[in-house]
């Protein structure tokens, strides 16, 4: 079983007080299979329901949503069901095919004696079906997005010893240089993350063969498997259909993507989408992209200045894959050979830049970047970190930050701002920002600021005479 950061997310929702939860994220990221290894390991009894592709079950939840009565519906249609009070975990797999399942989260929450755990590949897809007709159950679910192995998580699950990641941590974060040997040994096992992503069945056969070949037929069959799914709905009987013009356009965007990141600049342009329609017709099939979890996206900012997402040009943006390997699986046959071989500037930098871009959307950090109208300056990554605006350039090689040395020289049209440059180097420091490798990306973990707001003493507030 891989090592999974979400593991752990899974035992504080446990320990703690909670709702039941909802796992969103792309199809065949392990969502299934880490849950029912989580209910086997810390619970005496684990249901288990494939809403998907057990329609009979569905009729569990067409009641009063009495939890009682669910559960004899359940043990009625599974003969190997069993509800213990304190000790039952029930998971409601594929829920977005079934909606009032998802509507009796509610109540399953208010009952209190079985703890559920619900995933879903569509549940931000608009369209996927008709409208809630009994709602979703706001306030009485948590969620958690689930996204592909993260390098973090590669490294992990390569047998490294703890100490060693710990040792590299304390380097990052006190800006001193990486042991050689170390340095080389990580780096070398980044570029193999490059091309092998982080897909766990992709993941698994890379560590049992170790064979390229076979990681990228894999990846090709995922990729097709999960386009086999674009534009697939219910229609209000709760039957499977395909809205075809939705699913030509998401193909359409997906395929083009690549080209769009081998340009310049790499802005998304609709005109190079390969289908019929105006832009804003195309886009839906960008925005189904987005909604299925296969593609992020990332704005550019008018200026840069805090907050960002006030600054943001909404129309302007570039569109990254959310797993690198997928991305490089659509390359040309010797991207891989390349990579390995320390050349990651093929495509002009792309492959490096969807590497930070799909770190920072797992770690939960909304991309944007700033292009200026002129072509330059031009800065890759911006995000934000108690109330500043920070600058991230991301170099294939070690070239010069070029962009992030203006802006910092421009302090009085551009402000001040913290800036790092991520390239293929150890640790340094010097021209006003810190250097680090371009894998250090996978050791940085976002540091959660502290919201506790002082007590007010209002008792004792008397009006002036």
């Amino acid at each position: 079983m891989l090592k999974r950061d979400i593991w752990n997310k899974l035992i504080h929702w446990k320990k703690n007080e909670h709702h039941p939860l909802v796992i969103r994220g792309l199809r065949q990221i392990g969502k299934t299979f880490i849950v029912k290894k989580f209910g086997e390991e810390f619970y005496d009894s684990c249901v288990y329901l494939d809403l998907r592709s057990n329609i009979e079950i569905h009729q569990a939840f067409e009641g009063d949503f009495d939890v009682d009565q669910m559960v004899m519906s359940i043990t009625a249609v599974n003969r190997k069901a069993r509800f213990i009070p304190g000790k039952t975990l029930l998971i409601l797999d594929e829920i977005q095919d079934c909606p009032n399942a998802r509507s009796s989260l509610k109540y399953w929450d208010i009952d209190g004696r079985y703890d559920v755990i619900a995933t879903g590949s569509f549940l931000g897809v608009k369209g996927f079906r008709e409208p809630y007709t009994r709602g979703i159950p706001v306030g009485y679910e948590d969620q958690m997005t689930m996204y592909p192995l993260t390098f973090r998580e590669f490294l992990l699950n390569t047998g490294m010893d703890i100490k060693v990641f710990d040792y590299v941590s304390k380097c990052l974060k006190n800006r001193t240089a990486i042991e050689k040997t170390i340095h080389n040994s990580i780096r070398s096992l980044y570029l193999q993350y490059l091309i092998v992503g982080g897909m766990p069945e992709v993941v698994n056969i890379f560590f049992e063969t170790h064979d390229l070949n076979v990681v990228r037929k894999i990846q090709r069959r995922i990729l097709a498997s999960i386009r086999d799914d674009f534009g697939r709905y219910k229609d209000i009987h709760g039957n499977d259909k395909v809205n075809e013009v939705l699913k030509f356009r998401a193909e359409a965007c997906l395929d083009s993507i690549p080209a769009q990141l081998s340009k310049e600049y790499k802005k998304f342009k609709y005109s190079l989408v390969n289908a019929r329609g105006r832009s804003q017709e195309k886009s839906d099939g960008l925005q189904y992209l987005i909604d299925v979890g296969l593609v992020i996206c990332s704005y550019n900012t008018k200026e840069l200045s805090y907050p960002l997402e006030g600054v943001k040009k909404a129309s302007e943006f570039k569109a990254f894959f959310i797993d690198t390997g997928l991305l490089v699986s659509q390359l040309g046959d010797e991207v891989p050979q390349k990579i390995l071989s320390g050349d990651i500037s093929s495509y002009k930098g792309a492959i490096a830049e969807n590497m930070v871009a799909a770190a920072f959307a797992a770690s939960g950090i909304k991309l944007y970047y700033f292009h200026a109208p002129s072509g330059s300056p031009e800065l890759d990554f911006l995000f934000e970190k108690n109330g500043e605006v920070c600058i991230v350039e991301c170099k294939s090689t070690n070239n010069r930050a070029t962009s992030m040395k203006f802006v910092i020289s421009h302090p009085k049209k551009y402000g001040t701002h913290p800036a790092m440059k991520f390239a293929d180097t150890n640790v340094g420091t010097g021209d006003g920002f810190d250097t680090y490798p371009i894998y250090a990306i996978g050791f940085m973990e976002r540091e959660q600021d502290e919201m506790i707001v002082p007590v007010i003493d209002v008792k004792n507030l008397k009006i002036p005479e």
